[in-house]
């Protein structure tokens, strides 16, 4: 007579063995990896696909699951340009030249780039310049107009800003800066 567990399977374990036995889907992994990603910063496509091929996945699974993140929104290259534009002037005031190679770098599109960096307010980055300037010249109080002058060249220049704009809002704040003491 058989007894109370007839049926049963013998181990509860064997199930999870068989389940740890198979290989994982080549795409949920790629999932996985890119929803990790994301939720510690945003990435453009291009930083999602290096991750992805660094982790070993194959480049027709990268893709399959790019595209289907792309498809829901969860991978938007022009959403995060966007807020890396805005983000980098506001926290480290770079200019158009330093937002563009950041971008660069990250792996948005020169298309894209440049849409993005037509968005941008010619008033806005010089008041950002100005700013700029205005700090580093409170902080060479002193100086020799001549290093005054290239301290903050080169720092503006450094953030990326035009050199025409560099030379006017050099000029200005200098200019202010003499007019005050």
């Amino acid at each position: 007579m058989p007894g109370p567990q007839a049926g049963r399977p013998r181990s509860r374990s064997a199930a999870p063995e068989r389940a740890a036995d198979r290989e994982p889907d080549p795409y949920d992994v790629a999932r996985n990896i890119v929803l990790r990603q994301l939720t510690m910063a945003p990435r453009s496509r291009k930083q999602l696909e290096e991750k992805l091929r660094a982790k070993g996945c194959a480049d027709e699974v990268a893709e399959t699951v790019l595209d289907r993140m792309t498809e829901v929104g969860l991978v938007d290259d022009e959403a995060f340009a966007g807020m890396l534009v805005r983000s980098q002037q506001a926290t480290r005031g770079l200019g158009r030249r330093g937002i563009a190679q950041e971008l660069r770098r990250k792996g948005v599109d020169d298309e894209l780039i440049r849409d993005q960096l037509d968005s941008i307010d010619d008033d806005a980055e010089r008041d950002r310049a100005v700013e700029l300037a205005r700090k580093k010249v409170r902080t060479m109080r002193g100086a020799e107009y001549v290093v005054q002058q290239r301290r903050v060249a080169g720092m503006l220049a450094r953030k990326g800003y035009s050199p025409s704009l560099v030379m006017s809002v050099v000029r200005e704040v200098l200019q202010e800066s003499a007019d005050e003491d």
